[in-house]
């Protein structure tokens, strides 16, 4: 360390100048970072609903989709001013970009038909003809094709007085063969539709991923506002604790350098910001203000002491370049582990945070120091933290008393009944959504109002599972094969949460009825070949329900919501009546495939199992990086165990707080250990020193509450005061952040500050362990500033 010292202040001037360039240069590919999201990299790859859904979305639709309502506020839909609103509104949704222009459905399109039986026998043709008028023969004649083709409750809404515009969205744009910019698409959808076509007699609900992605992202630029309000807060908080204008700028410029440098490395190789982790960055910019915490505090101290600023700054380097790299990089290994997480916004953010928090190494525990020797206040400023040190130490001495051993072994008993209470209570907690509609926004947001008014008034809505059935010979004309499709679906009609269901079966009986002068005692599929073949034949592979050849069927389960109880119970309900001995057979076989509703499933399914794996990579790292830099097997569990506790405790705050875990919660568990892990590791280093010196560990831990106990509650403090000014965010998951964070980071300072010091004391009072001496200079190292 001492020649690590000596290589690194020779250099400083080099160091420090080759720092401000790089800064400046990564300045101007900063301001190029924009916001990105894409439709595939919410899908949890490997998964094996999402590699049929790969397999079968071109031809039985996938789960990007996009639904426009258009409400007549004074009447019914069949009116001629409402129809021609509905007929370019079609038009304009046909036109804008990305869309699958084969997929757009309302009552104008060609591929809306109907099927009625008449005096000549069948007929057949477009709800809206081609010679239509709106004249009131032809408002009568759309009215009777749309109950033909029982549209009522699919485009059209139970009460008559809505009609939907359907359509899927291409992750290519065709025309520019670039990825489709979803921003672009969700501001088209308002300005080109909504805007255009809200009146006093029309309303225009909007939902699907882009709408709600443009939604996140104009709710997510205020997070800016938020960042500014909590960037001054911040600094003056930590004026009021180093009293010193200077060093303040100090700690939070060098913080700021390392964001450029992580926007700027961003850009540079292809990443953007995605709207659900556009919070990461400021948290990284967090972790970077409580390791300057540290700094700035030793610093202080140490010019107190007597050093001159040179002398203070080398001090601070070479003292607290290990616990503050092993905290750093314990931090980056959890946001490490995030990457596997088979989820490409999960894996970016992975990759985003660990840049930044691997940028902190060199902002905060070497340029920071480096620059504490240049500028850093002189002996007058040391008697001004002296006086506040004095003020501070009247309380150190009952948290002391934690690691008493008398007092340590009833709070470890108080905080094992604890965790058992948090992890009982926690028990219930929901993986997925919560609430119905977008969790990521509140119940009165917009995007949530028009997801509950279609599902009031539609049947057939956004949420759909679309279960394919392999055929290994042709199945529209063997009763056999579509009665078994009909039983699975006649079941999951039943379960609860299932709105309604479609499938070939179903229109098939339909369909037989009508070739019987409509009697509703034919409704049943005909068991002979040629009558199903009659029955079917008028099913086209635009209807999603059956491919060209009849060799793959889709059943198509409309859900009423993608809560997490929702989506588990139907996702239940299909693997148990798929898994069913009786329900085997040779030749088809069912597969989860398509639809909105599998990809939530599966995604919750990933994120259920991958909580645990990631959490323990993260405990496994901390215990390596502690035992590999202090030797002590213990000191590792004395650090993990509080964290451990305050994983439980989050649980449990989650299932209280009615917050659901999912892709933009869990990466905030990563991100508590890791700023827990800092707390620790710096309380750890000084009393693992101090009991080398040959003190108790409570004198050891008073000793240590000297030097770093204020700077861990005043971090702790401020970084929770910081973030829950997010509660008042426009985006609901933002704030529900901010809740979660607030209470984790009180709750891992709370531990540090109790909880670690009573483990060591325990473990001293149980096995107590010869310790290697201090060698000269980590004495000298060690200042008794109290």
């Amino acid at each position: 360390m001492q020649r690590i010292e000596n290589i690194v202040f020779s250099l400083r001037a080099v160091i420090l100048l080759a720092l401000a360039a790089f800064t400046v240069v990564m300045l101007f590919f900063a301001v190029q970072l924009r916001m990105d999201a894409g439709f595939l990299k919410m899908l949890p790859v490997g998964n094996p609903f999402i590699q049929t859904y790969f397999q079968y979305a071109e031809g039985f639709g996938g789960g990007n989709r996009v639904i426009v309502v258009l409400e007549n506020k004074k009447g019914d839909i069949f009116q001629p001013d409402f129809l021609k609103t509905l007929n370019d509104a079609t038009q304009d949704v046909f036109y804008i970009p990305g869309v699958a222009r084969h997929r757009v459905t309302s009552l104008w399109t060609p591929n809306t038909r109907y099927i009625a039986v008449t005096e000549e026998g069948l007929e057949a043709g477009d709800v809206i003809p081609a010679n239509f008028k709106p004249t009131p023969e032809g408002i009568k004649v759309v009215m009777q094709n749309t109950l033909r083709a029982n549209l009522v409750g699919r485009l059209v809404s139970t009460d008559f007085r809505s009609a939907m515009i359907a359509t899927e969205l291409l992750e290519v744009d065709p025309e520019t063969q670039q990825q489709l910019d979803y921003f672009k698409v969700a501001h088209l959808l308002e300005t080109n539709i909504r805007d255009k076509y809200v009146s006093d007699t029309v309303d225009v609900k909007i939902v699907g991923f882009a709408k709600l992605v443009g939604d996140i992202a104009d709710g997510a630029r205020s997070v800016v506002m938020f960042f500014i309000v909590a960037f001054i807060f911040t600094c003056l908080m930590l004026w009021l604790y180093c009293r010193s204008w200077l060093l303040t700028m100090v700690t939070v410029g060098c913080s700021l350098c390392s964001l450029i440098w992580q926007f700027g490395v961003l850009h540079l190789i292809g990443y953007g910001l995605d709207p659900l982790a556009v919070l990461v960055p400021f948290l990284v910019f967090a972790i970077g203000v409580s390791h300057g915490v540290q700094q700035i505090n030793m610093a202080g101290a140490e010019i107190a002491a007597g050093l001159d600023k040179n002398q203070a700054a080398r001090a601070t380097f070479t003292f607290l370049l290990r616990p503050g790299s092993v905290a750093l990089l314990t931090c980056l290994a959890g946001f490490a582990t995030l990457y596997i997480i088979p989820i490409g916004m999960i894996r970016e953010l992975s990759v985003t945070a660990s840049i930044g928090i691997g940028f902190k190494i060199i902002s905060n525990l070497i340029m920071l120091p480096l620059i504490v020797s240049y500028v850093a206040p002189g002996a007058e400023y040391g008697d001004k933290v002296r006086r506040l040190m004095e003020t501070r130490a009247k309380f150190w001495p009952y948290l002391a008393t934690f690691a008493k051993p008398g007092f340590a072994f009833g709070f470890i008993a108080f905080c094992v009944v604890l965790g058992a209470v948090a992890l009982y209570e926690s028990r219930e907690r929901q993986i997925g959504d919560v609430h119905a509609g977008a969790g990521e926004l509140w119940p009165n947001a917009r995007y949530n109002t028009d997801s509950e008014y279609i599902a009031d008034h539609f049947k057939l809505g956004l949420n759909v599972m679309n279960v394919i059935v392999e055929s290994k010979d042709v199945a529209c004309v063997d009763y056999s094969k579509l009665h078994f499709i009909d039983t699975f679906g006649w079941d999951m009609r039943n379960v609860p949460g299932v709105q309604s269901v479609v499938s070939l079966p179903i229109v098939a009986k339909v369909i037989n009825s009508m070739w019987q002068e409509g009697n509703p005692k034919w409704a049943a599929l005909p068991r002979d070949p040629t009558a199903l073949a009659q029955a079917t034949a008028s099913v086209s592979s635009s209807t999603l329900l059956v491919d060209q050849r009849c060799l793959t069927l889709g059943v198509q389960i409309y859900v009423a919501d993608t809560k997490a109880e929702t989506i588990k119970n139907v996702t239940a309900a299909v693997e148990n009546w798929i898994n069913d001995p009786a329900h085997q057979r040779d030749d088809l076989k069912l597969r989860i495939g398509t639809g909105n509703v599998t990809i939530v499933s599966a995604t919750n399914n990933v994120v259920e199992h991958a909580e645990l794996p990631m959490l323990l990579y993260v405990y496994a790292v901390v215990m390596t990086l502690v035992i590999f830099v202090y030797r002590e097997w213990r000191g590792a569990l004395c650090c993990v165990i509080p964290l451990v506790l305050a994983t439980i405790i989050g649980n449990w705050f989650l299932t209280a707080a009615g917050i659901g875990l999912k892709i933009s919660t869990l990466p905030v568990l990563a991100i508590a250990v890791g700023i827990g892990v800092d707390y620790g590791i710096y309380e750890y280093n000084r009393i693992q020193r101090y009991m080398r010196m040959g003190v108790s560990p409570h004198a050891a831990y008073l000793q240590a509450l000297n030097d770093v106990g204020s700077a861990t509650m005043f971090t702790g403090g401020t970084l929770a005061i910081g973030v829950s000014t997010w509660s008042f965010s426009a985006l609901k998951f933002q704030a529900d952040m901010g809740m979660l964070l607030t209470f984790m980071f009180i709750v891992n300072m709370v531990g540090a500050v109790t909880l670690l010091p009573s483990l060591v004391a325990a473990f001293e009072y149980i096995w107590p362990l010869k310790r290697k001496p201090l060698t000269e200079d980590e004495a000298r190292a060690i200042r008794h500033t109290h």
